[in-house]
C-alpha cells in the first residue's frame, strides 16, 4: 500500500484556510504520486486554539466528515483524516476520522489521553474507548494520537487484534522530539508493525514543534523521517508481507504469557 503523510505547517484558528490547503495539497500529491492512502496530522484544521474551540471547532465532525469523504470519493484515495477539534454533546474532544476511498467512515477515535503540559484537560474532555482496530483495503490498523504514544497498553491491544500498521496522528512538540522518535520505534519492535506517523511543523503560541514525521518498519528501521522544520511530503510503499515474516521469526506473541501478567497498574 503506497502513503504519502503530510508534515504541514497549520494555521491556527482557521479551518477554512486549512482544508483548502490540504486540498491544494491532494490535487498535486494525487497527480505526482498517486498514493493509496493519505495521512494528516493533528488538529489540523485549527491547530491548538483550545481557548477559541467554541469558535473555530466542528460540530459532531460534520464539516470534516464531509470534506473528507469528498476528498476521499473525488481522489478514490483511502484518508486517515488526522484529527480536529470536535464539540459534542456538550463537550469538545479530539476526534479522528477514518474514510475508505468508497466514501464510506470506516473508523473513528476521540483522544483518550489528554495532554496536561499543553493544557488539554481543561479545555478538553477525554474519549472513553480505547482505539480499536480497522481495516483498509481488507488490511488491519489501528490508529492514535500524539500522547497516546507514551501509553503502550493501547498499541499492544491493537498488535495483539490483528493491527499491521500503526498511525500516529500528532503535534508533538519539539521540547520532546527525542521522545517522539525513541518511543515509535519501540512501538514498531515491541508489536512488529509498521508505524506510521505524521507530526505538524511551525510554532504556535510559544510551542515549537518537532516534525519528524516517520514510516518506520516492522523490525524497527526507519524507512524515512521528515526534517523537523519543513513542511514535506513523505511517499513510500509498505511490504506488508514483512509484518508476517518479522512475526515469524521473532514469535512474540506465541510466547506471551498474558496470564501471569498484571491487567491492570
Amino acid at each position: 500500500m503506497k502513503y504519502s503523510i503530510y508534515q504541514m505547517d497549520i494555521i491556527a484558528g482557521k479551518p477554512d484556510v486549512n482544508r483548502l490547503k490540504v486540498r491544494q495539497w491532494l490535487e498535486a500529491e494525487m497527480r505526482d504520486n498517486a498514493p493509496d492512502i493519505i495521512v494528516l496530522p493533528e488538529m489540523w484544521t485549527t491547530a491548538y486554539t483550545l481557548k477559541a474551540l467554541d469558535k473555530v471547532s466542528d460540530t459532531n465532525g460534520a464539516k470534516t466528515k464531509s470534506f473528507l469523504k469528498e476528498l476521499a470519493l473525488n481522489f478514490n484515495v483511502n484518508i486517515i483524516g488526522g484529527s480536529v477539534a470536535n464539540q459534542k454533546d456538550g463537550k469538545f474532544y479530539n476526534s479522528s476520522f477514518v474514510y475508505a476511498r468508497t466514501g464510506e467512515l470506516v473508523y473513528e477515535y476521540d483522544k483518550v489521553h489528554l495532554v496536561p503540559m499543553l493544557n488539554e484537560p481543561h479545555y478538553l474532555a477525554g474519549g472513553e474507548k480505547a482505539p480499536e482496530v480497522f481495516e483498509l483495503e481488507g488490511i488491519k490498523m489501528g490508529l492514535i494520537i500524539c500522547y497516546d504514544l507514551r501509553f503502550p497498553e493501547i498499541t499492544r491491544s491493537l498488535a495483539v487484534d490483528g493491527a499491521q500498521v500503526l498511525h500516529i496522528v500528532a503535534e508533538w512538540p519539539a521540547a520532546r522530539s527525542q521522545h517522539w522518535k525513541v518511543l515509535q520505534t519501540a512501538r514498531a519492535i515491541e508489536n512488529q508493525m509498521y508505524v506510521v506517523s505524521a507530526n505538524r511543523v511551525g510554532v504556535y503560541d510559544g510551542v515549537e514543534f518537532a516534525g519528524a514525521s516517520m514510516a518506520i518498519d516492522p523490525w524497527g528501521d526507519v524507512l524515512l523521517e521528515a526534517t523537523a522544520e519543513d513542511e514535506e511530503t513523505l511517499s513510500i510503499t509498505l511490504d506488508l508481507e514483512k509484518v508476517k515474516s518479522v512475526r515469524q521469526d521473532v514469535p512474540i506473541f506465541s510466547s506471551r504469557m498474558p496470564h501471569l501478567y498484571k491487567k491492570e497498574l
